[in-house]
């Protein structure tokens, strides 16, 4: 089977389409045929090598977390799923020496999928795998966003950001989105009461916020500074200096700037496609790229100003 890997730290060129053999199932695990992944902030400092210390040395690494696809076979002690089933997951990143998302063929644990949402095509979905579980536990389980609290989302037209808007809208919070002046019409047609240009408007004029949603990364503490009584900040933005930032921020307690690692189970996944059988989240997806131009997408991801997903259309 073809397979997206990284040979070496560095540029996206060092992505190469592998021919590998397709892994088989143990016991609880489920075989899924990838039909479509995506360019996730994570796949791209792994290639880069910006987290050598926990992904190590040892090369090939299988390139993208999330899928979306169809169950070929099923392990042992497997309940809830068969052959044909259209499923959406994430590998865990630790398991990427041996599968990832952006390969033919997946194999992961039972517990790491969940049937995909009735309508979505492959890859609709796999746009929403890490970009949605990923908002959904920043607002619901990290800041616990309440109805009527005044939310910011920011870096809100990315991946995490549109999820983010949509999600913080049903849960009841007041919405505003900063992002590019000219991506207003879509963030106000996915849920922002509010659209603030990021780039004539800076942090000190703007606030108080019950919450914040930062997928940036950069300035946070003048963002935390942003706070009203009470308040909750969370990034998903990390960096060496975002990570010094949520260390030096623990002296405010719960006003600290609070980060996670996205790794959804079956649940999240089953609360994720609830909302959008609901229609409260709806994929926003920039590009597809065919798996032989994965090291174009990263190229583009680093470009920046990407709105939504690129994702990478595997077998769809």
């Amino acid at each position: 089977m073809k397979a997206a890997q990284i040979t070496s730290y560095g540029a996206p060129d060092v992505l190469r389409i592998n021919e590998v053999d397709r892994p088989a199932p143990g016991v609880g695990e489920v075989l899924v045929s990838v039909e479509a992944s995506s360019v996730n902030g994570h796949d791209v400092i792994v290639r880069a090598g910006e987290v050598k210390m926990v992904s190590g040395r040892r090369f090939p690494i299988g390139a993208g977390l999330d899928f979306a696809g169809v169950v070929v076979e099923t392990g042992a002690d497997v309940e809830g799923y068969r052959a044909g089933d259209r499923v959406w997951g994430m590998v865990h990143p630790r398991q990427r020496h041996i599968t990832a998302g952006a390969a033919e063929y997946v194999v992961v644990p039972a517990a790491r999928i969940a049937h995909a949402p009735a309508g979505l095509s492959s890859v609709d979905a796999a746009s929403l795998v890490v970009a949605g579980a990923t908002a959904l536990i920043a607002l619901r389980d990290s800041v616990h966003l309440a109805g009527g609290e005044r939310v910011l989302v920011r870096g809100a037209a990315g991946g995490v950001g549109t999820a983010a808007v949509q999600l913080a809208h049903a849960l009841g919070g007041h919405v505003t989105a900063l992002a590019r002046d000219r991506h207003a019409p879509l963030l106000t047609g996915l849920g922002a009461d509010e659209v603030l240009d990021y780039g004539s408007t800076t942090s000190d004029r703007i606030g108080p916020f019950d919450v914040i949603v930062d997928t940036v990364g950069s300035e946070l503490h003048c963002y935390r500074n942003r706070l009203a009584k009470g308040g909750r900040m969370v990034t998903v933005g990390l960096s060496a200096g975002a990570l010094a930032a949520i260390a030096a921020s623990s002296v405010y307690g719960p006003r600290r700037i609070r980060t996670f690692s996205a790794n959804p189970d079956s649940a999240v996944l089953r609360d994720l496609a609830d909302h959008v059988a609901s229609g409260a989240l709806r994929p926003v997806v920039d590009s597809v790229y065919p798996l032989a131009d994965i090291a174009a997408a990263h190229k583009a991801f680093e470009h920046g100003g990407v709105v939504g997903k690129h994702v990478i259309a595997v077998s769809a």
